[in-house]
């Protein structure tokens, strides 16, 4: 059985991955554990919830690795974790989990959107600051925008809390110089975004499609450790159940 965690990132999953992947939503902690005992084989990370709740603990992804199952992380979330995760046998999938690896991203946040509820399709409302940058990295390549406000919208961005970050408020914040159209250059972001995140999503979903629907062997190199800690997750685990 193959499970994705899916959500904001890529709201249109479900039509997109068909019978052979099943579909869960944004991961909290206990989802992976949950879906290794429910017998998957490969799990997909991409969305996971993170601010009002238990986030994915890495332990419950090396004890999914140890049962010899194949996790892959991108985009939000999972390139966070895949990141931490890759010594042990977690796979990175797309650009946003190949930045936090070079440490050019380490803030969770970085990859953090306000949205709606899966009920309006997690409608977005703000934007993520790894869209921002792989926008404003597009924009430069196509000489729409010259890298020195490039780079005073990147840093005005960075400084902008998730919930608060828009092309509106990064224009407004960007010290840029005067006599600068801030219309013009707010219409060219707006029509410019480049959608990073649901871009990896997709890479990552053309790799669970491909990927091997049984369990490896257990790595090689490292054992994992019941410790009382994540034995106490187990039993609250079996007795939510």
């Amino acid at each position: 059985m193959k499970i994705l965690f899916c959500g904001p990132t890529l709201p249109e999953a479900q039509a997109l991955i068909g019978t052979d992947i099943v579909l869960r939503p944004p991961a909290v902690q206990g989802d992976i554990l949950r879906a290794t005992q429910d017998g998957a084989t490969v799990i997909g990370l991409v969305d996971g919830h993170f601010e009002q709740v238990a986030p994915v603990w890495h332990k419950e992804i090396l004890f999914a690795l140890s049962q010899g199952v194949r996790v892959y992380g991108a985009a939000s979330m999972g390139a966070l974790r895949a990141a931490e995760c890759a010594a042990f046998g977690m796979v990175g999938v797309g650009k946003i989990y190949q930045q936090y690896a070079a440490g050019e991203l380490e803030d969770d946040a970085d990859v953090a959107l306000l949205h709606g509820p899966a009920e309006l399709g997690y409608m977005p409302l703000t934007l993520p600051l790894v869209n921002v940058v792989a926008t404003l990295e597009d924009l430069c390549a196509r000489q729409k925008i010259d890298p020195a406000p490039a780079a005073q919208l990147r840093l005005a961005a960075a400084e902008i809390f998730y919930k608060h970050r828009s092309w509106r408020a990064i224009v407004a914040r960007a010290d840029l110089p005067t006599g600068t159209d801030l219309k013009r250059i707010e219409a060219c972001l707006s029509t410019g975004t480049i959608n990073q995140k649901r871009l990896d999503a997709l890479q990552l979903i053309d790799i669970l499609r491909s990927a091997p629907a049984l369990r490896s062997t257990a790595p090689e190199g490292w054992t994992f450790n019941s410790t009382s800690l994540w034995k106490r997750l187990l039993n609250q685990l079996v007795a939510s159940s």
